[in-house]
């Protein structure tokens, strides 16, 4: 096991865990469902993005998450839920600790956590009142 160190590492950790995702029989149908296949690597290097800001600082990351989340619950009837979110933190976990340990490995756990948290309450208090 090594720390996380650079680019790289988080590249090679947001493959492998969307890797997982996309077989995951919950999660799959969903991000396959909402990328389409020729857009999946631009969606993998802008998830890079994302999480080398997030845990090195690097203001690369441009977009806005929480309306995706939102745009995706929306189209799926309102049916995101929090299960969703703690398969999709179940994978993460066990993702980074089957590649990496250390300080950047806990933080991308709890940043994980605390974005699962928020992403779901977003959504939560976007819908509307009949959906809820």
């Amino acid at each position: 096991m090594k720390p996380i160190e650079n680019r790289k590492d988080i590249n090679v950790l947001v493959n492998a865990f969307y890797a997982k995702i996309r077989k995951d029989e919950v999660l799959g149908p969903i991000f396959n469902g909402h990328i389409e296949e020729e857009r999946w690597p631009e969606h993998l290097e802008k998830l890079t993005d994302f999480w080398e800001t997030n845990l090195f600082g690097v203001i690369k990351f441009k977009g806005n998450p929480t309306l995706k989340h939102i745009n995706v619950d929306k189209n799926l009837n309102h049916s995101v839920e929090q299960k969703h979110f703690g398969i999709w933190l179940q994978l993460w976990f066990e993702t980074i600790d089957e590649l990496y340990e250390g300080e950047l490995a806990d933080k991308a756990k709890e940043s994980a956590r605390r974005m699962a948290h928020f992403q779901f309450m977003a959504i939560w208090n976007k819908r509307p009142v009949d959906a809820k």
